[in-house]
């Protein structure tokens, strides 16, 4: 479908420009959020009448958009997410989470500007992209963590993940070390009750041979 685009759209073109997109992005996007309009003869008499209120209008939208932009490039946001230990969510973090986010915090987005290039699953930092205008973009940092210390921790660079990696690694070790001195201490136990009984039967013999032999001598005349 040929449409007339009133508004940039990205990949596509800017106002005024006459693109042939698929005719499902055509009606289910592009045309109900009036980002377009079919291109005809009749669209176009009215686009052109109408140009210079459609150029205004989008650029007093633009520096709204870029006053607002001011207060959001570079805001991180902290979700606290129960995760397993491997750090991967139960669950993922949604979009709406994030406009919620940054509502709480005084911003003023909605769903459709964050722009979630994958779904954010695991523990870590995560990039996001809100489209304040067709013409203005911003760059935000998502800090999933499983507690506001690990926020901390993972905003100062500490890939929390590995760490934990890390720390169970050295805790099995520990425990292994442990289980070996155990193990070594009961041998050593073992083998100290080993000679003991030892040289109590050693003991135990040498008293019965000398009895014996005191009974078999014979008494002086």
């Amino acid at each position: 479908m040929d449409i007339i685009l009133l508004e940039r759209v990205e990949k596509l073109g800017s106002i005024g420009d006459v693109v042939t997109v698929k005719d499902g992005y055509a009606r289910n996007y592009l045309l109900p959020n009036k980002k377009a309009l079919r291109s005809n003869a009749a669209n176009r008499k009215v686009f052109e009448a109408n140009r210079a209120k459609i150029e205004s209008d989008n650029a007093e939208r633009k520096v709204e958009a870029e006053k607002a932009s001011t207060g959001i490039e570079g805001t991180q946001i902290v979700l606290i997410r129960a995760a397993s230990n491997s750090g991967q969510l139960y669950g993922s973090v949604s979009v709406r989470d994030i406009v919620d986010e940054l509502n709480n915090g005084g911003a003023n987005v909605n769903k459709s500007m964050i722009i979630l290039e994958r779904p954010i699953k695991a523990l870590g930092l995560a990039d996001v992209r809100v489209v304040l205008h067709p013409e203005v973009s911003v760059s935000i940092q998502v800090n999933v963590a499983r507690s506001e210390d690990e926020a901390e921790m993972q905003k100062d660079g500490v890939d929390v993940i590995t760490q934990m990696f890390e720390e169970e690694q050295a805790e099995a070790a520990l425990e292994s070390i442990a289980a070996e001195e155990e193990a070594a201490s009961a041998r050593k136990e073992a083998e100290e009750r080993v000679e003991g009984e030892a040289a109590k039967a050693e003991t135990a013999d040498e008293e019965a041979s000398s009895e014996a032999t005191g009974e078999e001598e014979e008494p002086k005349v």
